[in-house]
């Protein structure tokens, strides 16, 4: 069930997994700070991916590039020229607003209130495009379709006095030096390909690696959106897990179909996102991005709708080629085998982590009701992550707070298990509003150390999920987690 966006995000801040930036003096409008649980969480997520990828495959590298580039990158990339969107002004108020978006929310508004692909179909007709997807409108389109249908503000609901529709450059703009003038202006990357394509040459000369391979990267990037929104769904500043898979020319179909299938089962199988949450979409041809030659999404059902989780894009040889061109170095590639030289061309699925991490914390949130010892029947919010991903594996609850012997052999369980895993003990409250917290972040297993196990070595282990508690041995406390089925129904 996916719940209500409010109260993801109202559990996300009480309980410490995502914080307002620059909070105390007012936030940063859609900055993000990730809090103890959700910078574990991402750690998780990303330690995955990377074993996956990385780790697992013969056919893999890692790379960690700068976010500073020299400018001239993002001229050969064709950011500097494409990579923006529409925007449009409202000159009563001076707010400025993505058409596209605009457009896409009142498409959906249609779907929802007539449900009739009659509709849909006479609004193609209506505004001579082949498809409802703005992003591959003209202007001229857009701003017929928001003279008719979207007249007033969308914030203040009174009639706007629309600019015309125009191009918006994402990328921020920096300067590098004490001067502040066109010849120090440089960029914050809006994606973390670039570095790995401009270190091309770099690991064919210093490494051992064969065509076909890829190379992975993780890293922050920043875009300048028009309007961020949806909490971490659209932000400034976000992460990426990028790999570029390098293939001999023209033949990248195949290649492209298993990555699409290897993506989806990481969702599923890895990160342990419901199947009947997520699907594929083709992107129109008229969508796609300035080196693509065609893309699909992973998208996700968020609360609001279906949005991109995930892109798989085939970019041919464009980008390599761009940079042999601006920067007059070779990027072709020699077959041992043949002896031909060529440039590759490139697989790249990209995900986003930020998005990751949201996309997880949706999926597992819940609400259930129970009935407590006293027969009362009580609702609680429950986390149900899987636990490779949980921020923390073992809570360790001492069930007197002020007896030094259970606290003693807390702090023993402690250290053995935290050799192997996240854990923390927990002394505030009773045990039932610890077993509450415990429940809200995620902890697949609480200990409890009582007076029987002062007496026999044995704790008490509740499961998260089916709030079933067994009696175990301390030293078997590790095994519960790698054969859960062996203690759990």
């Amino acid at each position: 069930m996916v719940y209500n966006l409010e109260k993801v995000v109202s559990w996300a801040k009480r309980r410490g997994f995502v914080y307002p930036g620059s909070d105390i003096y007012g936030w940063l409008a859609n900055a993000w700070d990730l809090g103890p649980y959700g910078s574990l969480l991402r750690k998780n997520i990303l330690d995955i991916w990377i074993k996956e990828f990385v780790q697992k495959r013969k056919d893999m590298i890692l790379l960690d590039s700068a976010i500073l580039m020299n400018p001239k990158t993002w001229e050969a990339s064709g950011h500097l020229w494409n990579f923006s969107d529409p925007l449009i002004d409202d000159k009563n108020t001076g707010e400025r607003f993505r058409v596209d978006k605009l457009i896409e929310e009142k498409i959906e508004e249609f779907r929802k209130e007539k449900k009739d692909e009659d509709i849909l179909e006479e609004l193609k007709n209506e505004f001579w495009v082949e498809n409802l997807v703005p992003e591959s409108w003209t202007f001229e389109q857009m701003e017929a379709f928001i003279a008719k249908y979207i007249p007033n503000n969308p914030n203040t609901w009174k009639k706007a006095d629309w600019t015309n529709v125009r191009k918006f450059n994402l990328m921020f703009k920096t300067f590098q030096g004490v001067i502040e003038d066109a010849s120090s202006t440089i960029y914050l990357r809006p994606e973390t390909a670039q570095g790995i394509f401009v270190n091309f040459k770099n690991i064919l000369d210093t490494t051992r690696v064969k065509v076909p391979f890829g190379i992975a990267q993780v890293g922050k990037s920043f875009r300048n959106e028009i309007t961020p929104w949806n909490f971490l769904y659209r932000v400034r500043e976000f992460e990426q897990m990028e790999i570029e898979y390098f293939v001999p020319p023209k033949e990248d179909e195949s290649y492209f179909e298993q990555w699409k299938k290897d993506s989806w089962n990481w969702w599923i199988s890895k990160i342990w996102i419901k199947e009947e949450n997520l699907r594929f979409r083709d992107h129109e041809k008229d969508e796609l991005s300035h080196y693509s030659a065609w893309t699909v999404d992973i998208e996700y059902k968020f609360p609001w709708g279906w949005g991109e989780l995930q892109g798989i894009a085939r970019r041919t040889d464009y980008d390599l080629s761009q940079h042999q061109k601006f920067s007059a170095v070779s990027m072709q590639y020699t077959d041992p085998k043949t002896w031909l030289r060529y440039i590759p061309w490139v697989i790249e699925p990209s995900w986003g982590l930020t998005r990751a991490i949201f996309t997880a914390m949706l999926d597992a949130y819940d609400e259930e009701t129970y009935t407590d010892p006293q027969w009362r029947e009580q609702t609680r919010v429950v986390a149900h992550f899987h636990k490779n991903i949980a921020p923390i594996k073992f809570a360790i609850l001492p069930l007197v707070e002020k007896n030094d012997e259970m606290k003693k052999i807390s702090n023993e369980i402690f250290d053995k298990l935290s050799e192997n895993f996240m854990c923390e003990i927990d002394l505030k409250w009773n045990i039932w509003k610890r077993y509450r917290r415990q429940d809200e972040i995620w902890t697949p297993f609480c200990v409890t150390v009582d007076f029987d196990t002062l007496e026999d070595g044995t704790v008490t282990v509740r499961d998260r999920d089916s709030m079933e508690q067994v009696r175990v041995k301390i030293e078997d406390l590790q095994d519960v987690y790698f054969n859960t089925e062996k203690y759990f129904k």
